[in-house]
């Protein structure tokens, strides 16, 4: 039987680990052969080898999209091998939360360019290829997926610059999708609330105990898997059916 995504070929941003991974496993397993697109060299090479001992197709790319030419490359490189380029999943996110007041610019600096600067690198260098899948088939529809966070809809103390970067996100996908979507081209974007995955480990230990950890033991936190599940179904609809946009929360989370 042929899959929902056989004969197509999706990039996943941040793919080495948490949502990035189960996405990429989620969409080769629909027939999706699959560019994994992080740094951390050796997590890409297992995941791809476990897709491919799985009957699907991947290719590990490693990039820090933060830089606009490794950006390029890593799209260039998918072209090179799949010919093609039909779905756009920017995951990759960084989340260091903190008060303003004597807060590291650096940090600020580092959660802006991956989160908003890698995202614009990497859908720049995108677009042409998925205006021509679009054009060209199999499916005349082509899609990119930016994944937020519910901190993109209300901001919280403490977490100024990361709301920043999200609430841009949000501006962003709305913006192209209304550019694109007389192209076929969706363009949606995604909303996680608590997620049980390795971007809280970023925090220093004072800024989880003192403001992830309280949250974490009184709500069952979503998993990487959940969100993925979430990509899947947005990029499956058929031709003229478009989720612009995605809230995924854990049931007990307001």
């Amino acid at each position: 039987m042929t899959s929902k995504l056989t004969g197509t070929v999706a990039l996943v941003t941040g793919a080495s680990s948490g949502i990035g991974a189960d996405t990429a496993r989620q969409l080769a397993d629909q027939g999706a052969a699959v560019a994994l697109v992080a740094r951390r060299k050796d997590r890409l090479h297992a995941l791809a080898d476990e897709i491919t001992e799985a009957g699907g197709t991947a290719l590990a790319v490693e990039a820090d999209i933060t830089d606009r030419d490794q950006a390029e490359t890593a799209v260039r490189q998918t072209i090179e091998r799949f010919g093609r380029l039909d779905i756009l999943v920017n995951n990759a996110g960084l989340m260091l939360l903190g008060p303003v007041v004597g807060a590291d610019p650096q940090e600020w600096e580092r959660m802006i360019a991956v989160n908003v600067q890698g995202l614009l690198h990497t859908t720049h260098a995108a677009l042409p290829h998925l205006l021509k899948a679009a054009e060209e088939g199999p499916r005349q529809v082509a899609d990119i997926v930016n994944i937020s966070s519910t901190a993109g809809r209300k901001a919280s103390a403490n977490y100024g610059v990361y709301n920043l970067t999200k609430f841009g996100v949000n501006g962003f996908t709305e913006s192209l999708r209304q550019e694109l979507t007389r192209q076929h081209v969706r363009v949606g974007v995604l909303e996680p609330g608590a997620v049980q995955t390795e971007l809280l480990s970023h925090n220093t230990d004072a800024i989880q105990e003192d403001l992830l950890e309280p949250f974490n033991r009184a709500h069952e936190r979503l998993v990487a898997d959940d969100i993925a599940d979430g990509v899947t179904f947005m990029v499956t609809r058929p031709r003229h059916a478009a989720v612009a946009e995605m809230l995924v929360l854990p049931t007990e989370q307001s």
